[in-house]
């Protein structure tokens, strides 16, 4: 197989079709419904998903919850603004952390946050210049966040988020993300109901979104790019789940390429998922072979992203690229409170 480049993802995406707000109604995007083998394209409603999955099939969604990561500080010594973004949980309240601007960021620096109701040290800088900051506090560290912090935008979208809830999903439960797994911000809980009663299983996974997200892809060849690490969990129940449906001839849909990390990621070589959890690096793109998943929801991802290559790795590069230029044509919302599409 010859080398993967960057450029082999690029589409020309004109900036007004990023969306910069969410729909009233989460279930009324539209769906493009990407046929993998053909390569035949439909144009549908999101809600009209419900026509497309099938009693016994399962649906894996993560149930990650967007913290508000983003926090607003001075520098204690000379009162210069900071802007951190905190991206993964370690121990004794350290967090790994993305600071602006980072020369100001030095090892020993304090920034303070809402007057001081939150401060911060940098105890070292680690891999791409990322901080770890110990935080100091009273009470509660994620009612902290909540009074100080705010939803983190991916950098593309400009306007203000007016309501926090409509950048999580309905079923959003575990504290941990920086970035919302997208493709679930469609389902309504009238919709999931009606998915239920469909006959179609619904498995919930946990993995918490990093900055790999924001990250565009610098390396030109694919096999040099390097996934930043993310935490995932897989319950029994829903390894068990999963792993019942494919015995008895189900399919796997998972909704967002975060859910279908997750399983593949928890896979042993026979396709079987384990419960558990662990950090995973996997990095997705044309030439792997899927243990688990069958088919995909997912969102209009920008041009050269990891996201693309997961696609491309499912349904091959030109249908997807092919549906892709459909889709600017057509006037489809992109990226993270865009539209959505099925591979079938």
């Amino acid at each position: 197989m010859k080398e993967l480049l960057k450029s082999d993802f690029y589409f020309d995406l004109p900036e007004e079709q990023i969306a910069q707000d969410p729909l009233e109604d989460r279930s009324s995007s539209r769906l493009m419904v990407l046929n993998k083998k053909t390569g035949e394209v439909t144009h549908k409603v999101f809600r009209d998903i419900i026509d497309y999955l099938r009693e016994g099939d399962c649906l894996v969604l993560n149930n990650t919850k967007v913290i508000p990561a983003r926090l607003m500080g001075t520098k204690a010594d000379t009162g210069a603004a900071i802007e951190v973004l905190l991206l993964k949980r370690h121990e004794n309240d350290v967090w790994e952390t993305l600071v602006k601007p980072g020369k100001k960021a030095r090892i020993g620096a304090v920034i303070s946050f809402g007057d001081g109701i939150l401060t911060g040290e940098v105890i070292d800088i680690v891999d791409e210049g990322n901080r770890l900051i110990k935080f100091t506090y009273e009470g509660i560290f994620e009612e902290v966040l909540d009074r100080l912090g705010e939803m983190p935008l991916p950098p593309y979208i400009t306007h203000k988020l007016q309501d926090k809830n409509r950048y999580q999903t309905v079923y959003a439960k575990y504290d941990g993300s920086a970035a919302a797994p997208t493709a679930g911000l469609h389902f309504t809980n009238d919709l999931l109901k009606k998915v239920e009663e469909k006959g179609v299983k619904i498995a919930y996974v946990t993995l918490h979104v990093g900055l790999g997200t924001f990250r565009p892809v610098k390396e030109d060849n694919l096999i040099n790019h390097h996934m930043h690490s993310e935490f995932y969990q897989v319950s029994q129940e829903a390894a068990d789940i999963i792993n019942n449906t494919k015995a008895a001839g189900g399919r796997v849909i998972c909704v967002g390429t975060t859910s279908c990390r997750t399983i593949e990621s928890a896979a042993d070589e026979n396709g079987k998922v384990v419960a558990g959890s662990d950090n995973t690096e996997i990095f997705i793109y044309p030439g792997y072979k899927f243990k688990v998943l069958d088919n995909l929801i997912t969102n209009f991802h920008l041009p050269e992203s990891t996201l693309i290559m997961l696609v491309s790795a499912l349904a091959g590069r030109e249908n997807v690229l092919n549906a892709y230029n459909v889709a600017v044509k057509e006037k489809y919302r992109f990226f993270s409170f865009g539209d959505a599409m099925f591979l079938e």
